[in-house]
């Protein structure tokens, strides 16, 4: 059996996301936020999570996607990258995928903008496309907009 990897997808838009599975450290239903002043846009606010303060990303806009219908609260993927937790307001929650690591394919050529430099890469599964997202570069804010 060849290699695989597994990911914990998610939606955002029309397309189909997915990042590390041992980088999520939970999931959970949207919070409230407190905006922060003069943060970059992608930047929602701050979540409180038992205690701890995190950042929230909406990465509609870190993708440079449509904004989220008004009537669609967003979901929280709670990732831990190198030490610092941080959250992803995404659309909706998809499941845990094992996928082979030979079908690893490079970034679609369609991609455009800053989707482009946030996707590592991309999986053809039956009937859609996972898109695996850079978690690194996506909480490097230096190039967010």
């Amino acid at each position: 059996m060849a290699d695989t990897r597994q990911y914990c997808t998610f939606f955002l838009d029309k397309y189909y996301f997915g990042v590390d599975v041992a980088n999520v450290q939970e999931i959970i239903k949207q919070q409230d936020f407190t905006h922060v002043p003069l943060a970059s846009e992608v930047i929602t606010g701050l979540i409180n999570l038992r205690g701890q303060i995190i950042t929230a990303l909406d990465l509609r806009l870190r993708l440079t996607l449509p904004p989220r219908p008004d009537d669609t609260p967003p979901m929280n993927v709670i990732m831990r990258i190198d030490g610092e937790v941080v959250s992803f307001l995404v659309d909706k929650i998809g499941d845990v995928l094992d996928v082979p690591e030979n079908l690893f394919e490079e970034p679609p050529e369609t991609l455009e903008g800053s989707a482009r430099e946030l996707i590592s890469g991309a999986y053809k599964l039956e009937g859609r496309l996972l898109l695996i997202l850079n978690c690194d570069k996506t909480i490097a804010m230096d190039s967010a907009a």
